[in-house]
């Protein structure tokens, strides 16, 4: 499969963006999805994941009650709706995919897009 993100770029504090992820290839609804993101010196951080058939959801707890992943096999795209958005969210954020147990480690994932930029600044 391929991954590819969009929708990143610069938003003020308190302001909201939703990323998207296209997945090209078969099996789109085998996978389950997640975000990871990776600010400038700092390691990759889990943001959250969803499960292939959306029963199951997890974030990490810097993004909890702010960010909302969703997914839709029809179109084989996953979403990321982040509100209240701080500065500190600044980062690359990142699209993976895993068929592995739930985990939050980078290991777990074995495709991974290129990611899209996230800003958050005034």
């Amino acid at each position: 499969v391929q991954l590819v993100e969009s929708g990143g770029g610069l938003v003020q504090p308190g302001g909201s963006l939703r990323l998207s992820c296209a997945v090209s290839g078969r099996d789109f609804d085998t996978y389950d999805m997640a975000w990871f993101r990776q600010a400038p010196v700092k390691e990759r951080e889990f943001v959250g994941r969803i499960s292939w058939d959306a029963n199951k959801i997890g974030y990490g707890d810097s993004v909890k009650g702010r960010f909302t992943i969703s997914r839709d096999n029809a179109q084989n795209t996953v979403y990321l709706q982040m509100n209240d958005l701080k500065p500190e969210d600044t980062a690359v954020y990142y699209c993976a995919a895993t068929r592995r147990a739930w985990n939050q480690a980078e290991w777990g994932y074995q495709e991974w897009g290129q990611g899209t930029q996230v800003t958050v600044s005034a």
